[in-house]
This record gives structure tokens, C-alpha cells and sequence, in this order.
């Protein structure tokens, strides 16, 4: 069972691309726990570091619009995964990445401009945590177990039912 929630890495940034996110020359790995070493490796971006405890510990993202953009490949949702980052919220995504996404029963919460922009504010306040409770369809940010935001969130019934599943293959097995 996925757990949803923990650690938050804000990448602030848009149009990253499925590239960045997991690099082309490792699509050819043979298991999709290959691809664990690699996130995020071919990511520039000022202040990133592939060696800080921010990124080592992520559970979550958080970033700007347009996340996943580039090749339509189901290897930059599975590196998430192998990582244990089953939520990236951002102000958009590439249509296939974000159902690749719910496909493996993982959460791709679109929100506005304004509430990433908030969550993007209170990330100056120190290292942030969210907690999940995706039955309520709702997220807690915390700072130094102090409630720093609150949101609801809405995705579809179609993809509600694919990440309570575990993913598309769970949901089939449980429906067809």
C-alpha cells in the first residue's frame, strides 16, 4: 500500500520535462527499481542538489506548470514511484504524464497559480511536511509540527478509483 505524504521538495520550475526527470538512457533498464538511482538527475536548476537531505527524504513535490511535458514515456512516473514520491502538486501537467501518473495509483493534484504560489511561500519557513488523507481529498503542510497550510483537492472519480486500486492493472484485475 502506497503511503501518501511526508517530506516536501519544491522545485521551483516549470516545464520540467519527462528528460529531467528520469533521463532517456536509462529506459532501456530491465526493472523499474533500475531507474531508482537516477531521478531527477538531468535536472538544472538553480539551488537543486541531487545530494541534499530535501531531495533524499521527498515524499512530495511540489512545482510550477506544465510538469512532465516532453516524451509520453511511463518511465518518469515509475522513477517516482521506485522513490516512494506517490503526490506532485502543480499549477498543471502534460495531459499523458499526469493519467500516467494516476495510472500507477498515484496522486497528480492540479492547483491553481495562487495556492502553489502560497505553498511556494510558506517553503521559506524551513524543511515542510504533508500529510495526506486522500479519503477527505484534503493536505496539511506543516513547519516544526505547526499547521502552515491547509487545501482540499479534487480529481476525477475515474482517477479516485485508480489511485484507491493501487493503479490501473489493480483496478483492472478488480473490475474486468
Amino acid at each position: 500500500m502506497k503511503q501518501f505524504g511526508g517530506p516536501v521538495l519544491f522545485l521551483d520550475r516549470s516545464d520540467i520535462n519527462t528528460d529531467e526527470i528520469i533521463p532517456a538512457k536509462y529506459l532501456t533498464v530491465s526493472t523499474k527499481d533500475a531507474l531508482k538511482p537516477y531521478l531527477l538527475e538531468d535536472l538544472k536548476m538553480e539551488g537543486f542538489d541531487l545530494n541534499s537531505a530535501e531531495f533524499k527524504n521527498a515524499k512530495v513535490i511540489v512545482t510550477r506548470e506544465n510538469f512532465g511535458c516532453g516524451s509520453s514515456r511511463e518511465h518518469a512516473p515509475w522513477a517516482l514511484e521506485v522513490n516512494d514520491i506517490y503526490v506532485v502538486l502543480a499549477e498543471g501537467y502534460a495531459r499523458i504524464f499526469r493519467q500516467n501518473m494516476f495510472n500507477c495509483g498515484m496522486l497528480a493534484v492540479e492547483l491553481s497559480k495562487e495556492e502553489i504560489e502560497e505553498l511556494f511561500e510558506i517553503s521559506g519557513k524551513g524543511p515542510i511536511e504533508c500529510s495526506v488523507d486522500h479519503a477527505k481529498k484534503s493536505m496539511i503542510f506543516t513547519c516544526a509540527g505547526e499547521v502552515v497550510y491547509e487545501l482540499e483537492y479534487f480529481i476525477s472519480e475515474f482517477d479516485d478509483a485508480l489511485v484507491n486500486a493501487g493503479g490501473w492493472v489493480e483496478f483492472a484485475d478488480k473490475n474486468y
